[in-house]
């Protein structure tokens, strides 16, 4: 199953030059450039992959209707010129009057799930592995419709168009178990849907003083040290070189994965990676992070660069960590931060800051469950109009002029074109930034200067094809039997994870305090149960 999950993989090539020619555009002002597509061999079909009939409903647009969208990653101070384009263009296609909600980094946990929970009257969710509305905890609590439902069935009947195109790894991702049964709860990004952690350089700052990215790529976290305090004493007391993000820093640093259907922000299993080969098989075995001698000799490393002044205090301060550091990342005031990679991402983000920036890699990019649900759009089970919010959906990942409008905003005033046809943002843009990788279907987008004109057919799409699976892929955690356990230890994990894994307390005293309170709430159960599951998958892969 695993290797005909990675042939899959080699339909990209063909899925995106196909989705770049799809869609009814209404405009060819910001469409790409077509390209020819290359041969290749004919992958095999994933196995229980949900396929969307070549007969689509006819879709009932006779009233108009409001669709509210909330989105993740957003720096959007003002939309004014680019909702009026997309809702004139919405209102021909669709009879359709889009209302955003620019989630932000520091808030949109916060408040997509008071939304959810409340039943607010919002029709699509930015979803995914990793948010706090995460994709397979929602969905087995009945938030998402299932989009596959054979009843209703809304992506035959209103989303064929971008289904029949999506790759075949991300169809499989998508499918899990929800309050519905075993299906489609949300409609998968096509973006960066391999996962690569990496080093967040400043290396404007770097050079500044004296060293080059070799001096990072050459040692590691725990050969910061030098690099740090120089930094540090050269640009004073105010001044922290260290940008981390708890949770990714500690997975960084030891090579520990989320563990697909472990929800919520602590994660309380982890399934080990072999940096320079991720898809070796390390013993396939679940463990609690937490009591390993990897988690404690990275915690006492972090205390020590916290002490020393490397590490902003904030970053241990939950409700505003977020909003501090993408606040410090386009401030350009940080020497080394931690990212969760997007191919090309290094142009957008040297633009925005205003310095030189580069990824460093920790390993290279892997593919596994979490992964391949890495960003995604639901449709709320309190939507009053589903398939119209499908209909939105299908057209926004087809069409390169509604797509390019609401990711990069209004040609000659957000951004423009130059010579060779690649974006150049204006200043205008800085109040409008959606996050790119959070919308949908990257590959319709022209690429920023920098990129090159051939960046998604030539760089991304290869990119991703070489990303290999993880051991356990298409593993996922069923965490209905230890539910209980499951939330005393979330409230556990609130009192200890971010602070240790920011330096803010000594693990000397804290760690064995946070053991052995995850030991009374049930820490083992839950790891036992996880791995009776994983041995399940992997005899059921043989």
């Amino acid at each position: 199953m695993k290797k005909k999950l990675l042939s899959l993989v080699l339909c990209i090539a063909m899925s995106a030059t196909m989705l770049a020619g799809c869609g009814s555009t209404g405009s060819t002002e910001t469409a790409t450039e077509s390209t020819e597509t290359t041969e290749t061999a004919e992958a095999p079909a994933a196995e229980e992959t949900t396929e969307a009939p070549a007969e689509a409903a006819t879709l009932d647009t006779s009233t108009p209707v409001t669709l509210k969208w909330y989105l993740h990653g957003s720096t959007v101070n003002d939309d004014k010129a680019v909702m009026a384009k997309v809702n004139e263009y919405l209102g021909e296609k669709l009879n359709v009057t889009l209302e955003p909600i620019w989630g932000t980094w520091g808030d949109f946990d916060e408040g997509s799930t008071l939304a959810i929970n409340g039943g607010d009257d919002v029709d699509i969710y930015f979803t995914c592995s990793w948010s706090a509305d995460e994709y397979n905890s929602f969905a087995k609590k009945g938030a998402w419709v299932r989009l596959d439902d054979p009843e209703t069935n809304l992506l035959a009947n209103y989303g064929s168009d971008i289904w029949n195109i999506t790759p075949e790894v991300l169809k499989t991702g998508a499918e899990i178990e929800g309050s519905d049964g075993y299906g489609v709860y949300a409609l998968p990004g096509f973006k960066d849907f391999g996962t690569q952690n990496t080093w967040d350089i400043n290396v404007t700052l770097l050079e500044k003083y004296g060293y080059t990215l070799d001096d990072i790529r050459n040692t590691d976290y725990y050969g910061f040290g030098d690099i740090l305090k120089t930094v540090k004493e050269g640009e004073g007391a105010d001044f922290y070189p260290l940008l981390v993000e708890g949770a990714v820093l500690e997975r960084m640093v030891d090579n520990s994965i989320i563990v697909n259907g472990d929800a919520g922000s602590l994660n309380v299993l982890s399934y080990y990676i072999d940096p320079t080969d991720v898809s070796k098989d390390l013993g396939s075995k679940i463990v609690n992070k937490f009591a390993t001698e990897e988690y404690k000799k990275f915690v006492e490393q972090t205390r020590e660069y916290y002490l020393a002044g490397y590490i902003d205090p904030g970053c241990a301060n939950k409700q505003t960590a977020n909003d501090l550091r993408t606040a410090t990342q386009l401030d350009g005031k940080y020497l080394i931060g931690t990212q969760s990679y997007a191919l090309g991402y290094e142009v957008q983000a040297s633009a925005e800051r205003g310095i030189d920036v580069a990824f460093v890699p920790c390993t290279p990019p892997y593919v596994d469950k979490t992964s391949t649900q890495g960003a995604m759009m639901a449709i709320s089970t309190a939507s009053k109009n589903p398939e119209r919010a499908m209909a939105f959906l299908n057209l926004l990942n087809t069409d390169p002029y509604l797509m390019t409008l609401l990711e990069y905003g209004v040609e000659g005033t957000h951004y423009n074109l130059n010579d060779d046809g690649l974006v150049v943002f204006t200043k205008e843009h800085d109040n409008y930034q959606p996050w790119r990788n959070g919308m949908g279907n990257v590959t319709l987008l022209p690429p920023q200067e920098g990129e090159g004109k051939d960046f998604f057919t030539k760089v991304f799409i290869p990119y991703y094809e070489g990303a290999k699976a993880i051991p356990a892929f298409g593993y996922q955690f069923d965490p209905t039997s230890v539910e209980t356990e499951l939330a005393t230890l979330a409230n556990v994990g609130e009192q200890y994870a971010l602070a240790l894994s920011v330096g803010s307390v000594d693990p000397a005293t804290a760690l064995p305090e946070f053991l052995d309170k995850l030991e009374a709430a049930g820490m083992s159960k839950v790891v036992d149960e996880a791995n009776v599951q994983l041995d399940a998958y992997f005899a059921n892969e043989q």
